[in-house]
């Protein structure tokens, strides 16, 4: 099985089974309540109940590490900034929560087809149409930001291992200028590519 970070992966699974709209409204509720939760206990215990639902969908703990690997020194910077700003429970309190938030999106995208989960956001963003809101476009940018969540996380490990090739892995300077460089340029072909294909969402109906 192919453990590449936020590929949809065929599974017969309950997770895999649930409709693509309740995944997706899932994914939106728990990312938002984690951030209004300030107690790193309960956030733990999110976490791990996030990690047993790699079990009910039967991913292998390689594929689970595959989704947060790239992120491991990211969320090591963010604990040492906080740890330096506050205390040791804010930058536990930090990291767990862009661990939910990262596992539980690769989740969603490991067991749902993107085709599926876009035309299940797209229906259920039609009433809003009349207020003047494009489903197509709100569809668009939740795909690209779902997909672009592991794939920067990919970008960070490959700045990283090659800047500490250098030695300069502990200069957050050399990390995030390439690391920013990258990401726009990936930004820039991905538009590239839309326009090149007209994709025009406005003139969908």
């Amino acid at each position: 099985m192919n453990l590449a970070s936020g590929l949809y992966q065929d599974c017969a699974s309950r997770i895999h089974r649930l409709p693509a709209g309740l995944k997706v409204l899932a994914l939106v509720v728990l990312g938002t309540a984690v951030f209004l939760i300030p107690n790193w206990q309960i956030l733990l215990g999110i976490l791990a109940a996030v990690i047993a639902l790699y079990g009910v969908a039967r991913f292998s703990p390689q594929i689970l590490w595959a989704q947060i690997r790239p992120l491991v020194w990211l969320l090591v910077v963010f604990f040492a900034v906080q740890l330096w700003l506050n205390d040791w429970q804010a930058g536990l309190v930090v990291v767990t929560r862009l661990a939910i938030v990262v596992l539980f999106a690769a989740l969603v995208t490991l067991t749902t087809r993107v085709s599926v989960m876009l035309a299940a956001l797209e229906r259920a963003m039609q009433p809003l149409r009349f207020v003047g809101i494009n489903p197509e476009k709100v569809g668009l940018a939740f795909s690209l930001v779902l997909r672009f969540i592991p794939v920067i996380a990919t970008i960070f490990h490959d700045v990283r291992e090659a800047q500490k090739a250098r030695g300069l892995d502990r200069n957050m300077l050399a990390l995030s200028v390439p690391l920013i460089i990258r990401t726009l340029k990936m930004a820039d072909d991905v538009a590239d590519a839309i326009e090149a294909r007209s994709y025009d969402p406005v003139g969908r109906k």
